[in-house]
C-alpha cells in the first residue's frame, strides 16, 4: 500500500526554518508509522531525525504527533491514520522545544518528574531484612509503574499550554505510586507540597487528554483525582483545590445553591489581593452575563432554597457515615 506522509520538518536553532515535506513510500499491510518514517530515512531523506530505539512499545522513544495526536509510532498502524486522500501529519511532541525535526528535547518532562522526588524516603531504622509489602497494598499503584515515561501526556497536556509551571501528568502519575507505597514514611509531606506547589494537582482542568493518548493506559488524570481525594481526606489545608472544595459544600449546604461571590475569595484566600483583583475583569464579565445573582448571594439578601433542611441532611448524614468509615 502507498503511505503519504507530510512531516514537519525544522532544525530547532532556527525556527524559523520551519516547513512541511511530504513523501510516498511503499509499504506492506500492517507497517507501523515508525516502520514508514524509516523507510522514508533510508531511501528517501537520509537528513530526517527521529528518535527510536526498542520497537516494541517499551521504551518510549519513538513518541511523536500523528494526525495531532501524541502516539508511539511503534505502536500505530500507518493503515490506522491513513484518512481519505489526505496525507498523514507527523509533526514532534508538543509544549517540548524541537532539536530536529521529530526530535524533541525531554528535559521539560523530565525536569517535572524530579520535583516530585521520584524516589522512596524513608527516615526509620534500616530493616534487618528487605522490607516485605503485601500484594493487595501494591495493586492500586502498580499501574502506575507501567509508565515508559514516553511524554505522550506531557506533549498533549492543555495545561501545560497556558502554564509552563503545571508539573504535568507524567509526574503525578509517578507521584502518586509514591505517595501510596506503604515502604514511604513522607506521605503527608508528599501530599502537602503537591498540594500547595505553583502548578500543582489543582490546577489540573481534568480534560481528558492525557487518559486518551497514554499508550500503557497508565490514565494519569486518575491518578491526581486520587492524589486530590487522598489530599482532603488526610486534612491538609492551605491548597487553594482544597479550600475551593470546602467553600463549595459549606455554600450548598448554607444555602442550597452555589454562591459565586464568596466561593473565590474563599478559595483563593480572604486576603491574598493581588489574586483577587486579577480575577476582577472576569467578575465583571460573569455579572453582565448574568452569572453572578448578585441579590441571591449577598447576605443582605441570600434566602436559602425551599427545602434547605433536606440539603443540609443530606451533607449531615454523608459527614457521618464518613466518620464512621475511618473509625
Amino acid at each position: 500500500m502507498d503511505v503519504r506522509l507530510k512531516v514537519k520538518r525544522q532544525d530547532g536553532t532556527q525556527p524559523d526554518s520551519s516547513h512541511y515535506d511530504e513523501y510516498t513510500v511503499e509499504m506492506p499491510e500492517g507497517a507501523t508509522m515508525l516502520d514508514a518514517l524509516l523507510q522514508v530515512r533510508d531511501y528517501e531523506d537520509g537528513g530526517l531525525a527521529l528518535r527510536y530505539s526498542c520497537r516494541s512499545s517499551i521504551c518510549g522513544s519513538c513518541a511523536m504527533r500523528v494526525n495531532g495526536r501524541a502516539r508511539l509510532a511503534c505502536k500505530t498502524k500507518a493503515s490506522d491514520m491513513a484518512n481519505g486522500d489526505e496525507p498523514i501529519l507527523v509533526e514532534p511532541l508538543g509544549n517540548m522545544p524541537v532539536i530536529k525535526d521529530l526530535v524533541t528535547d525531554m528535559e521539560v518532562h523530565w525536569d517535572k518528574v524530579r520535583r516530585i522526588t521520584p524516589w522512596l524516603e524513608n527516615s526509620g531504622p534500616e530493616p534487618e531484612r528487605e522490607h516485605i509489602v503485601m500484594h493487595e497494598t501494591m495493586v492500586d499503584v502498580s499501574n502506575a509503574l507501567s509508565c515508559i515515561q514516553c511524554g505522550a501526556c506531557v506533549s498533549d497536556c492543555t495545561v501545560l499550554e497556558v502554564d509552563k509551571h503545571f508539573i504535568g501528568p507524567a509526574a503525578f502519575a509517578k507521584a502518586y505510586r509514591f505517595v501510596g507505597d506503604p515502604r514511604d514514611d513522607t506521605t503527608m509531606d508528599r501530599l502537602k507540597a503537591l498540594s500547595s506547589a505553583k502548578g500543582g494537582i489543582w490546577d489540573c482542568t481534568r480534560c481528558n487528554i492525557c487518559v486518551e493518548v497514554c499508550p500503557k493506559d497508565i490514565r494519569p488524570m486518575d491518578r491526581i483525582m486520587q492524589l486530590r481525594e487522598q489530599v482532603v481526606n488526610a486534612g491538609v489545608e492551605g491548597g487553594i483545590g482544597a479550600r475551593h472544595g470546602t467553600a463549595f459544600a459549606g455554600s450548598v449546604r448554607r444555602t442550597g445553591r452555589l454562591d459565586e461571590v464568596r466561593l473565590l475569595p474563599e478559595s483563593v484566600g480572604m486576603f491574598n489581593a493581588p489574586r483577587l483583583l486579577k480575577e476582577l475583569p472576569g467578575a465583571f464579565r460573569m455579572m453582565r452575563a448574568g452569572k453572578l445573582p448578585w441579590k441571591d448571594t449577598l447576605p443582605l439578601f441570600s434566602k436559602p432554597i425551599a427545602g434547605i433542611a433536606h440539603v443540609r441532611r443530606l451533607f449531615d448524614n454523608a459527614r457521618s457515615e464518613k466518620k464512621e468509615a475511618k473509625r
